[in-house]
């Protein structure tokens, strides 16, 4: 099929926007490449150092000819979805032994959990943990004894810190081990109805414990289709899993034959053999728009918006806000998943999952089939999906047609005819917002403004009855600046629950929402943000604004608007407690939301 003249024209932009940053990425990596395995240049005290406990396999170190594989991990047992890491280095060890190679655990990067920290001041260092598990897993790998790297994380801000500590490292191939979804539970639907009847004062906090203990009830990553979960459908897409490896549930056999076949694939494709993969050929501008096409066509998280960006930065290619919207314009929404649909991710799975998709996206012409992947050349590899044969992992074509369309439909006969993400621009700036799980008669909202400086304040006017008639919630100085740019889901309940009562609601705010938010109309990552003078620091308490996600704008109405002077807001209890004495240099230092919010890259 030939290539949609859109995505043709959107990753030439690309590319020619790229060509400076990206040249001089590639001809570091080129030149780190040339000096060979890694560890032939390290000293005898050097090489002892890293191989004094590695027992059985220091014969096979020392000798340099066998490959060794660095494992970068971001287990720890807090997360659901990180938890099966915990196995996972003696399976890689085992697995790689047995075919002549050696792995080393080469160090961990911190994982923190959006759902523990939604609504808390934790929440604050959330996104910049991204770029701290970007310098970790630097520090990981800068111990230079590794032919190839495997990566083990899952969540939100895990795999695109993980991604940008890659490209970094991008002359040593790597490949993500993912760990997989959890059970399906109590669906997705029910408990955030429990929420919204706890905001309202209908049900007791026991009730509320009850719902969400049955949701999140055991390892794996959350059931919903949110930041975590969009991020392995990435990892798909962009061919750094292997195929079909996302959405296998941990703790079963394939997936242990999975991660099995994931080593074996990470030493093949070293610089020692005949099949050389390094991350930064795998990394192109094909790659990112791949990834951007599988946002959309899913409805995936908006974080995405932000991180994509900072991942691309790290392997040299610039991405755009432009670039996500006209993608957007010529991707169907092809999938319902929570909080798209009532289906979760293990339901999508089984409706065909996303060797369905893909095969569908490059039947159209909406994907770049002519790539690399970690699993060989070609994206069409991707439409296969694992078996298991005898304890070992077998490839078979996948399905031909969506096994449930109320799930998963074709290209030809989607959901809706564009993707899930709308960017917007206006008097109040620029931002995005999530469509794909919001009423079209919510895409346009015209009110007055109610504006908050603090999340829990608008909390506290709804329990007071103030909200009694059409309004714009703006939430402002939340950017990455101000505070970190903490996600506002805790939010989502609150404004629902005015929305069921049949008024018209939207939030605009300089901060972030939840990859499982949607219902709501949401203007969000709006930059310049309110505490570097951006126009949402001259709002006021009746202003009216207008949110319109048919044509892309989000203004301002007042007449005197832009000549008002900014206000300014009292940051300083934003500087100290749970950590954030830490981060002021990241706050000082970090990038407009519209370029991924980056301090590193």
């Amino acid at each position: 099929m030939t290539l949609n003249a859109t995505i043709a024209n959107v990753t030439s932009r690309i590319e020619e926007r790229s060509a400076p940053l990206r040249e001089r990425y590639l001809d570091r990596m080129r030149r780190a490449a040339e000096d060979g395995p890694r560890r032939a240049h390290l000293t005898c005290g050097n090489q002892a150092h890293a191989y004094a406990a590695m027992g059985n396999d220091k014969a096979s170190l020392a000798d340099s000819k066998a490959p060794n594989i660095g494992i970068v991990t971001a287990y720890n047992d807090m997360l659901s979805a990180h938890q099966p890491f915990e196995t996972y280095p003696d399976i890689i060890r085992a697995a790689a032994r047995a075919q002549g190679g050696t792995a080393q655990v080469a160090g961990g990067v911190p994982a923190m959990c959006d759902g523990v920290t939604q609504g808390q001041v934790g929440m604050e260092l959330s996104l910049f943990s991204r770029d701290v598990i970007a310098l970790a897993a630097g520090i990981a790998l800068s111990h230079n004894v590794f032919d190839s790297a495997i990566y083990l994380g899952v969540c939100d801000k895990i795999v695109p810190g993980l991604v940008m500590g890659a490209a970094t490292f991008g002359y040593i191939p790597g490949i993500f081990l993912p760990a997989g979804p959890m059970t399906s539970g109590l669906p997705n639907d029910e408990k955030s109805k429990v929420r919204q009847q706890f905001a309202n004062g209908e049900v007791g906090r026991d009730a509320l414990m009850k719902a969400e203990m049955e949701s999140y009830h055991g390892p794996g990553t959350c059931t919903f289709y949110g930041t975590a979960n969009s991020n392995q459908m990435l990892m798909e897409f962009m061919g750094l899993h292997l195929p079909g490896a996302s959405f296998v549930n941990p703790n079963t056999p394939l997936r242990e034959a999975l991660t099995i076949a994931g080593t074996e694939r990470a030493l093949e494709i070293t610089a020692l053999g005949n099949d050389y993969r390094p991350v930064c050929d795998i990394l192109d501008a094909k790659a990112f728009v791949n990834g951007m096409v599988g946002l959309m066509a899913t409805g995936g998280s908006t974080n995405l918006v932000l991180h994509l960006p900072a991942m691309a930065r790290a392997a040299g290619i610039a991405l755009e806000l432009q670039d996500f919207d006209e993608i957007s314009n010529v991707v169907p929404l092809m999938a319902k998943v929570y909080p798209n649909g009532l289906a979760d991710v293990n339901h999508f799975h089984a409706a065909g999952g996303l060797s369905y998709m893909i095969g569908q996206l490059l039947t159209a012409g909406l994907l770049h089939e002519d790539v690399k992947t970690v699993a060989g050349d070609g994206l069409s590899l991707y439409t296969q999906e694992p078996k298991l044969a005898e304890g070992h992992v077998t490839y078979a074509p996948g399905a031909g047609t969506s096994l449930n369309d109320r799930i998963l439909r074709p290209a030809s006969d989607p959901f809706q005819k564009t993707g899930g993400l709308q960017q917007l621009e206006g008097n109040l700036g620029h931002g995005m917002m999530k469509i794909s799980a919001v009423d079209p008669s919510r895409h346009v909202i015209e009110a007055k403004a109610r504006v908050f400086e603090d999340q829990e304040d608008v909390k506290t006017a709804f329990k007071a009855g103030e909200f009694t008639e059409d309004t714009i919630v703006v939430v402002r100085f939340q950017g990455p600046s101000a505070n970190g740019m903490p996600e506002l889901h805790s939010l989502t309940p609150t404004l629902a629950v005015l929305q069921d009562r049949g008024l018209k609601v939207a939030l605009v705010t300089d901060g972030r929402m939840s990859g499982a938010s949607g219902k709501v109309p949401s203007a969000i990552h709006v930059s310049p943000e309110a505490a570097n003078g951006g126009p949402l620091a001259r709002v006021r308490n009746g202003d009216m604004i207008r949110l319109d996600a048919v044509s892309g704008t989000i203004d301002c109405l007042a007449p005197d608007f832009d000549s008002r002077v900014p206000v300014t807001a009292d940051l300083s209890d934003n500087g100290h407690g749970v950590g954030r004495e830490l981060f002021d240099v990241f706050r000082r230092n970090v990038g407009l939301a519209s370029n991924g919010a980056a301090v590193v890259v």
